[in-house]
């Protein structure tokens, strides 16, 4: 008798657990998020320049609104699952909940007020986050144009004249302006806490504009599988203060090493884990002469030096 009137009673403890045992679950699954995402480095969620403060921000937001749609997803699944157990006698067959306009209007525009927001914030970032859009600032502009090679970075400085094989050095505070190209299979190039991507293709001409707001050691890599030494296709970007910024370049102009045609042609050669190295009087055509080499048609420009004549003409009429 006692057992009858109590199983109401037992029933209740055991769904007030069951919340309880779920409550649990969630705090410690976020506990534990919390505190991997504490314990590693994830350089993309560590921003150290303007354009990756406003990624980080892009991330954060479209995470958040993600979770409007999962959250009342996976509490429905739970919902339905617990309501329409087989052993609830007290579910009600509703056959007319499918066609019910209340449901289906609510379902219609809960998404479609989330396309709307989403639709907003893309198209504010796209234009905000344009890699060809210029940083404003006071500072002038430092260009660097990279070039990707099979498996390796090819910095160079054409003002500056002088180049470096994986490693960029930089000025803290002051505007980069990248021109990429590649001498290789297209790739894409990133600097997680820096910028975003920017594929390098062959014979053509991509930009990205960054900023370094501090001084560091930031790891740069290959973002597109291009073959056996992709793995190893890193780089390090070194942000300095303006004076030690000055320093390295008059140490690179001091290097033994020029780039002409024939050091271009010995680098451009597949290696895997190429050592940092630099280049003084780096030819300041050499850019051009790369991209112009996969848009001329006769097979004979293959050979044309850079800086010559027909070089020059030829990047004329184009």
């Amino acid at each position: 008798m006692d057992l009858g009137v109590n199983m109401p009673v037992i029933g209740r403890h055991k769904r007030v657990l069951a919340v309880v045992l779920l409550a649990l679950a969630i705090g410690g699954a976020l506990a534990a998020l919390a505190v991997y995402l504490h314990s590693v480095d994830i350089p993309v969620l560590e921003p150290k320049g303007p354009i990756a403060s406003q990624e980080q921000h892009l991330i954060i937001i479209t995470a958040l609104l993600s979770l409007f749609v999962v959250i009342p997803v996976l509490g429905l699944v739970v919902a339905f699952a617990v309501k329409y157990r087989e052993g609830n006698t007290k579910a009600q067959y509703s056959p007319t909940l499918a066609s019910s306009k209340r449901f289906e209007t609510a379902w219609w525009i809960y998404p479609s007020a989330l396309i709307v927001v989403l639709s907003i914030i893309t198209w504010n970032s796209a234009h905000s986050l344009d890699p060809y859009k210029p940083l404003d600032s006071k500072t002038p502009a430092l260009t660097i144009q990279v070039v990707s090679l099979d498996w390796k970075w090819l910095f160079i400085y054409p003002d500056q004249r002088v180049a470096c094989v994986n490693e960029m050095v930089i000025p803290n505070d002051t505007p980069i302006d990248l021109l990429l190209t590649s001498d290789a299979p297209m790739n894409s190039f990133w600097i997680p806490q820096l910028s975003g991507q920017i594929y390098a293709m062959p014979g053509m001409q991509t930009q990205l504009h960054l900023e370094a707001s501090s001084a560091g050691t930031f790891r740069g890599l290959s973002a597109n599988i291009s073959g056996a030494g992709f793995s190893s296709m890193t780089f390090q970007t070194n942000s300095t203060s303006l004076s030690a910024f000055r320093q390295w370049i008059d140490a690179a102009q001091r290097s033994p090493k020029a780039l002409n045609q024939g050091a271009y042609s010995v680098l451009a050669r597949p290696t895997e884990n190429a050592p940092i190295s630099c280049y003084a009087d780096s030819d300041t055509s050499l850019f051009s002469w790369i991209i112009l080499r996969y848009m001329t048609p006769d097979s004979s420009s293959m050979s044309m030096a850079p800086g010559s004549r027909s070089m020059n003409m030829a990047e004329a009429s184009s």
